[in-house]
């Protein structure tokens, strides 16, 4: 059964008391409630459910006034209302000053309630469900024409727009950063913005940009143009210049109408008025929209800017056409489908992620100051949604239709995995699929094949299978302490959903802690079983707050104990606030496990920690050189160098066996390898630039350690004649002769 994840309603989230009272005297404020921490989209001072979308909580208007197309249930579901055919003859607002005061008084309430539905959002009854759409999505369906018409409700679109909604609302915000599937509507809905946005407010100034100037020139032409003119004359300023301009929409008075004759002839000054307010586009570039002031900024495929243009340079411009000061009086709606990293997805991706709104800094904004939202491609994949808008997750048990009138007989689930079974032997073909319609992040995010060093095909099945299952049970998140908090006794894991540790196996109780003592120095006692690997760092902490992470991993290797076989059994990938406290967590580990690690010794501080504490047992040497060919350091500590070419080919050439042989699909079954940071980390590893990738460096350190034979330095051999004393003879001819 399909769960979907994208928006959860939170019943009670205000207590009912504080929400009745409040909501009695009207005292809802639009904007962000820090007290609830929640975001008010109502502009009526009354509130009622709270949707949580994107880890953002949203408190909607109270419902009220819901409309209804039908009073049976079946039939209620959004329709567009077609303007009265009196109101289609006026084409502007002059026009509507020529008819007499009886007519204009007959439309006056219609005009005022359309503008309260612009303004506070629409109720109606969709399937038997009251149902909000915000004023933005309402005049998107009701005024905005698009491709093909008047566009379908679509659920998606509405937590779209009301995550946007939100997004304004919310003065700590600079929009939004939407990662989106293909024919989405996003084009179209930010068209639509655009226009509702610049037909309100005067002296502002809106702007497009794309991946191409083209492409911002099409969406200005081909959208926001159109949605502009067949406006009704109610919503429609006064236009400069002409009806379908290429460049620029101004919605301000033409100079020719201030002619001598009009004024003379005693045109009033108040006719005359415009917004001076207008859309423009620009061509792609780092610079664009530098040292302007901007109301509202739409970014379409900004996950397509190809180098040399960076979408992340340009945010950072552009960002500062968005405030005046510290305070934010502009927005930006962003929205693409990624490229291949290579191929500029990579800039979005961080983007993207420095826009989530679980990470803020003490101003309360995030790192990018948008806030990124995610709807999978289930949610709003053409053809999948049905007569009310809903999506058709999973193959209908009875006839259902979409609005178009075409029985949909399949769930768009079943059709997404037939989509990637059908592709599976054309990874580079299935990875572009996952781009165009994602149905989680990382899907949306996958690179091409070419450029990786290792087995991409494996190392995205292995992936795509950890997120089927979930790993529900397969991984614990947990700590490991020292029992009663005694240090060197023995060690305990406890799970904790803020622990640094991940693991999939834990021993036996017989192999816990198992330790051999020789000589008064301790050895690992489960060597036979596997050993860790380890990327450590030094320094506590760096100026930039930054610095890489300190990685661990734990592999077992085939043995007579009831383990299971190779298998990357541990993950740690994290930078605690000291180094000291790092060292002690790795220490716990490999005491716990009672297995040998290899560490690269151009970082000594971890060695150095665990000689002192009694554990240089522990160490491993490097398994490439006997003991009299390793430095007085090496003999010291232990460790490997990162240096070598000779080591860094056989760290990756472990990494890459590994891989083929126990990662992905094997037949009918999968590899056991759950962490999928180690699996991301693998598909981007750059053996020329190491130091970006932990996980890789920790992992293929365990790997060669478990299989440390492989490195044994070959010995030469040398011959010797010894003489035994035996005599040897030629027995040619007559008589043997000694030789």
């Amino acid at each position: 059964m399909y769960e979907q994840d994208l928006v959860k309603i939170l019943p009670d989230y205000i207590k009912p008391k504080v929400l009745k009272r409040m909501n009695r005297y009207n005292k809802w404020e639009y904007g962000y409630n820090e007290e609830h921490d929640i975001i008010v989209i109502s502009k009526t001072g009354r509130i009622g459910e709270i949707y949580e979308i994107q880890n953002l909580k949203i408190a909607l208007p109270e419902s009220e006034n819901i409309y209804s197309r039908s009073k049976k249930k079946e039939e209620q579901y959004w329709e567009k209302i077609e303007l009265h055919k009196d109101l289609q003859r006026i084409k502007t607002i002059f026009d509507w000053k020529e008819y007499p005061t009886e007519f204009k008084e007959k439309w006056y309430e219609y005009i005022d309630d359309e503008f309260k539905k612009r303004e506070e959002g629409f109720w109606f009854y969709n399937n038997g469900n009251p149902t909000y759409i915000t004023g933005t999505h309402y005049m998107y369906l009701q005024w905005s024409k698009i491709d093909v018409g008047a566009p379908d409700f679509r659920e998606a679109n509405r937590l779209f727009f009301i995550f946007w909604e939100a997004c304004k609302a919310d003065d700590r915000c600079y929009g939004m950063c939407y990662l989106k599937n293909r024919r989405s509507g996003f084009s179209f809905m930010a068209s639509g913005e655009v226009v509702n946005l610049a037909t309100l407010a005067s002296d502002s100034r809106y702007g497009i940009l794309s991946k191409t100037g083209p492409d911002a020139k099409k969406m200005f032409t081909d959208k926001v143009v159109p949605i502009s003119v067949n406006y009704p004359f109610f919503f429609k300023p006064i236009q400069d210049g002409m009806d379908r301009p290429k460049t620029e929409l101004a919605y301000r008075v033409p100079a020719s109408k201030l002619t001598r004759r009009k004024i003379e002839l005693g045109t009033k000054e108040k006719e005359l008025e415009g917004l001076d307010t207008t859309i423009d586009w620009k061509n792609t570039g780092d610079n664009s929209y530098d040292g302007e002031k901007l109301k509202l900024l739409v970014h379409d495929e900004s996950g397509k800017w190809e180098r040399p243009n960076n979408i992340l340079n340009n945010w950072r411009v552009t960002k500062t056409t968005l405030r005046l000061g510290s305070r934010i009086v502009g927005k930006c709606m962003m929205g693409s489908t990624s490229n291949a990293l290579e191929k500029g997805g990579d800039n979005f991706k961080n983007l993207y992620y420095e826009s989530d709104v679980t990470k803020r800094n003490r101003n309360g904004q995030t790192s990018s100051g948008l806030y990124s939202l995610f709807i999978p491609m289930e949610w709003n994949y053409e053809g999948y949604i049905d007569t009310y808008g809903v999506p058709v997750f999973e193959t209908p048990k009875t006839k259902t239709f979409g609005p178009d009138g075409y029985q949909i007989k399949i769930g768009v689930i079943d059709y997404w995995d037939n989509e990637v079974e059908g592709l599976k032997n054309d990874q580079d073909s299935l990875n572009e699929f996952y781009r165009q319609f994602p149905r989680t992040e990382k899907h949306a995010f996958r690179d091409e094949t070419k450029q990786s060093l290792f087995n991409l095909t494996k190392i995205y099945e292995q992936i795509d299978y950890n997120e089927e299952v979930r790993m529900s049970g397969l991984v614990t998140r947990g700590s490991f302490q020292w029992r009663d908090g005694v240090k060197d006794t023995s060690v305990e894991f406890m799970p904790n959903n803020n622990g640094r540790f991940k693991i999939s196996w834990i021993p036996e109780l017989q192999l816990q802690n198992k330790v051999i003592v020789k000589n008064g120095v301790k050895y690992p006692g489960n060597e036979h079983v596997g050993a860790f690997g380890c990327d450590s760092y030094d320094i506590s902490g760096t100026v930039d707050r930054l610095g890489s992470n300190g990685a661990l991993h734990g592999v077992t290797k085939f043995s007579m104990e009831d383990v299971p076989s190779n298998r990357v059994f541990l993950e740690y990938v994290a930078r605690p606030q000291t180094a000291e406290i790092f060292f002690e967590d790795v220490l716990m580990a490999i005491v716990f496990y009672g297995m040998p690690i290899l560490c690269e010794n151009n970082k000594p501080r971890l060695l150095y920690y665990l000689k002192r504490r009694g554990y240089r047992g522990y160490s491993m040497n490097r398994p490439d050189k006997v003991w009299n060919k390793l430095s007085v350091t090496e003999r010291e500590i232990g460790g490997i160098p990162n240096s070598s070419e000779d080591i860094k080919q056989a760290h990756a050439a472990a990494i890459e066996s590994y891989i083929e042989n126990y990662i992905g699909q094997k037949g009918d079954s999968y590899g056991d390898m759950y962490f999928q940071r180690t699996l991301e980390d693998w598909a981007k590893f750059d053996i020329n630039n190491r130091t970006r990738f932990d996980a890789s460096i920790s992992s293929g350190l365990a790997l060669m350690a478990c299989n440390k034979n492989l490195y044994k330095p070959t010995q030469e051999r040398t011959t010797k004649s010894i003489d035994l004393g035996i005599k040897r003879y030629n027995n040619k001819g007559i008589r043997s002769q000694i030789i």
